[in-house]
């Protein structure tokens, strides 16, 4: 057979047309060099907190089933993390603890001895460049789990504001720079400064989950921290999460009442609340991007359904875009440690 060779056929120039005047906005977007000289929003490993579990003891880790990549860590292993956060410029620290032992009026969060304070005396001793914050709440440390005291099937309210405001004090003089009162009760942002100014710790700042919506999103933590409620729920005090405008109440009764920061949560679902918080309010505004968060990302990436480093930062983007300017997240080591890498490129 002989192959017969066909002359090119030149490429057709194409149609004229008579375009309109339109904006092109892809010009920006036409390489990696222009797509980050205009991006908008930055991540700075300097606006995340790492939460971390504290288990009495030393030299011990346990994993979290729930939380792949995450463990509770005696106050020695705490540090050590800690170290390498600082290295990597993450901003600060937010420990739960988990003590030895649990009553049902939560006597052991305000134990000067207890996991927690034991954890921010050995970082103090560290001298870290590190904000250490500690969670102020009930839930870790009373046999029912649940936020407050709780008389007869409810939560006292003004019961449990002293033991919140001890626990506050019981940190601050171990060295917290940061209380993060997450109980959700009425007058506890109060109760707590009021009990901080009494104790001399007047430089101890209070950051206040003001809008924490009572999500579905906890499960992880609670298996983290030990703190399912055995009875009941925590809907009498954690907020609707349909309630936009009562999430802005919340905040600014907080900041009325003494707070210098104050917090959403969760995260992703309280964008909005972000969004319109950052008008508002001129105090810094946190974000925590809570265990379900993680586990949601994790599970995704274990499939191969999602790109584990892509998803996270585009998540973590999201909440700073929307006004946040701290960032609670249990992938802080990972995001600085890519955002470092993503600087030497």
């Amino acid at each position: 057979m002989t192959l017969v060779s066909r002359p090119a056929v030149p490429h057709a120039a194409p149609p004229s047309i008579d375009l309109p005047r339109f904006d092109r906005t892809r010009r920006m977007r036409a390489s990696a060099a222009r797509r980050s000289l205009v991006r908008e929003t930055r991540l700075s490993p300097a606006q995340f907190v790492m939460p971390l579990f504290v288990i009495p003891g030393r030299g011990r880790r346990e994993p979290i089933a729930s939380m792949p990549g995450q463990s509770r860590l005696s106050p020695d292993l705490v540090v050590e993390l800690a170290g390498e956060l600082a290295l990597l410029g993450v901003g600060g620290l937010m420990l739960f603890g988990i003590p030895g032992e649990k009553d049902p009026d939560g006597e052991a969060a305000a134990d000067p001895q207890g996991p927690v304070p034991e954890a921010l005396r050995l970082l103090r001793e560290a001298g870290l460049p590190l904000t250490l914050a500690a969670d102020v709440c009930l839930c870790e440390y009373t046999t029912h789990g649940h936020c407050g005291i709780v008389v007869g099937d409810r939560i006292d309210n003004d019961l449990t504001l002293p033991r919140l405001a001890e626990a506050a004090v019981a940190y601050a003089r171990a060295g917290a720079d940061v209380v993060a009162p997450s109980a959700m009760m009425d007058g506890q942002v109060a109760a707590i400064r009021h009990g901080l100014d009494a104790a001399g710790e007047t430089n101890t700042a209070i950051l206040a989950y003001a809008a924490k919506h009572a999500s579905a999103l906890y499960g992880p933590f609670r298996d983290a921290a030990d703190s399912t409620p055995s009875f009941g729920d925590r809907r009498s005090h954690q907020m609707d999460p349909a309630n936009g405008r009562e999430a802005l109440r919340e905040m600014a009764l907080d900041a009325a009442e003494g707070a210098d920061m104050l917090m959403v949560k969760p995260a992703i679902t309280s964008l909005d609340v972000l969004a319109r918080a950052r008008e508002r309010f001129d105090l810094p505004l946190a974000a925590y991007q809570v265990s379900g968060e993680l586990a949601m990302v994790e599970a995704a990436a274990a499939h191969g359904w999602i790109d584990r480093r892509r998803t996270a930062l585009e998540l973590l983007t999201a909440i700073a875009r929307a006004g946040a300017d701290v960032i609670l997240t249990y992938l802080a080591r990972d995001a600085a440690t890519w955002l470092a890498e993503e600087a030497k490129r």
